[in-house]
């Protein structure tokens, strides 16, 4: 999810299943339900949602690679991103 998100980085969730486009959500790979990605909810689809990250391409695991992700693998949406600081 590099821009917003850098590997390594921590972020604040909400543990819920209702997300709207745009939301950046956290999923369990459907390839591998052990597995949580970050990626961004693009638009719903009756069997659940197609998510992307922010750089696309065959390698990266997003919809283009593994298709609609149903909602029952959606964790969460992402609140905050902590930054550190004071």
């Amino acid at each position: 999810m590099i821009p917003t998100l850098r590997p390594g980085e921590a972020i604040w969730i909400l543990r819920t299943r209702r997300v709207r486009a745009g939301d950046v959500v956290v999923l369990r790979d459907p390839r591998d339900h052990d597995f949580l990605l970050v990626k961004r909810a693009v638009r719903r689809d009756p069997a659940g949602w197609w998510v992307e990250g922010e750089i696309s391409g065959e390698h990266l695991p997003d919809s283009h690679v593994f298709g609609v992700v149903p909602d029952r693998l959606i964790v969460g949406r992402v609140l905050g991103i902590p930054r550190g600081g004071r």
